[in-house]
């Protein structure tokens, strides 16, 4: 019994420390999204919209950002599990979405990205 116990607990904490999100290698993968997005202290719009402050925003609300009427009208507010399924493929989760990014297939990454844009207040500094 001790042994299953065992066996149970080392691939209950080998699965979560796979799925562990990690600031720095987020970073890494927001160089794909800094083509068109800003995040940090100065971000601004460019192709798409600065990302400040995005855990509890409305799609759509960024001053000064010309959004599809898919995104303003999506009703969405970004979290943990919205981000990460639009990061996947934006388009099957914001239908009519002009973001054009085919997504990120390694959920891996996904977790990473997520971890390094929620730590960004709206003012785009790090949230303490």
């Amino acid at each position: 019994m001790k042994k299953l116990i065992a066996a149970a607990v080392l691939i209950a904490t080998s699965t979560g420390a796979g799925l562990a999100q990690d600031v720095e290698k987020g970073a890494n993968v927001f160089k794909q999204c800094q083509v068109c997005h800003s995040i940090g202290p100065g971000a601004k719009n460019k192709i798409g919209p600065e990302l400040n402050g995005l855990d509890g925003r409305t799609a759509g609300v960024v001053p000064n950002f010309n959004y599809s009427d898919a995104n303003k009208n999506s009703g969405v507010v970004w979290n943990e599990a919205n981000f990460k399924e639009y990061a996947k493929y934006p388009r099957a989760f914001v239908p009519g979405t002009k973001m054009i990014f085919p997504g990120l297939k390694d959920q891996q990454q996904v977790n990473d990205l997520w971890a390094y844009v929620k730590q960004f207040d709206a003012s785009g500094n790090i949230k303490k």
